[in-house]
């Protein structure tokens, strides 16, 4: 079930600034972007859209969780990205005009803010830093892509942990190289395996490694990352 909410711009648009795809936008374009914009409140797991459907809107994560998932021919899920507060998603299909590359599913009580395809566009065509600030962003997700498939290849279970705390770390704190750094994880470990390309048991036993090596410190969903540590067993420069 999703319910439609009162769509506050003055308070969005820092929402939308922190977002590199419409960095440099004025208010006035942020203004015209949001006039199209909803807010919907998600219970867990309803479905935002599913693979092959038509892209007409990018999400950005209000509160709450989605999950980006593509299925296997024999049924198997598999994880792309869990979303969080203050990412976006769905960006793929709305700027190409292309079908939907994978599912969303709220995975608890959430809240997205849906921006429409007509709005954003218009921008494109008419200002030129619009259209290179959405090929600098594609460009990123690419190099993000890349990164994590070079991890899940290349590198053993522990490191590829490392390298997503790591990535985790410096989300929250940028430009950070060394010192301790608490950040919030969301998700079980099931979904942490999915995520790396491993199973769950072995991520609880690489897990367990990084905390004895005084990589982490676990707390519930609370982990304190040191990034020296973390650096030296991902194989970080």
């Amino acid at each position: 079930m999703t319910t439609t909410l009162e769509l506050d711009r003055p308070a969005l648009r820092p929402e939308l600034k922190r977002q590199a795809l419409f960095a440099g936008f004025s208010d006035d374009d942020l203004d015209e972007i949001l006039a199209g914009g909803v807010v919907r409140s998600l219970k867990p797991k309803h479905v935002l859209f599913l693979e092959g459907d038509t892209g007409v809107a990018v999400f950005i994560v209000l509160e709450g969780r989605v999950k980006v998932s593509v299925n296997s021919l024999d049924g198997r899920e598999i994880i792309l990205g869990i979303s969080g507060p203050g990412d976006l998603f769905g960006e793929i299909a709305m700027l190409d005009g292309g079908p939907r590359t994978a599912d969303a599913t709220a995975v608890c009580k959430d809240s997205a803010l849906s921006l429409s395809k007509p709005a954003l566009k218009r921008l494109m065509e008419t200002q030129p830093h619009v259209a290179d600030a959405a090929v600098r962003f594609l460009c990123s997700r690419i190099r993000e892509a890349d990164q994590q498939l070079e991890a899940i290849a290349l590198y053993p279970i522990e490191g590829r942990l490392a390298r997503f705390f790591l990535a985790a770390a410096r989300a929250k704190a940028p430009g950070s190289e060394e010192g301790r750094i608490t950040i919030e994880l969301p998700i079980s470990q099931s979904e942490l395996a999915l995520l790396i390309g491993a199973s769950r048991p072995k991520v609880n036993t690489a897990l367990s490694m990084l905390e004895s090596s005084g990589a982490l410190e676990r707390n519930g969903s609370k982990i304190v990352c040191d990034i020296e540590e973390l650096q030296a067993i991902a194989g970080a420069e």
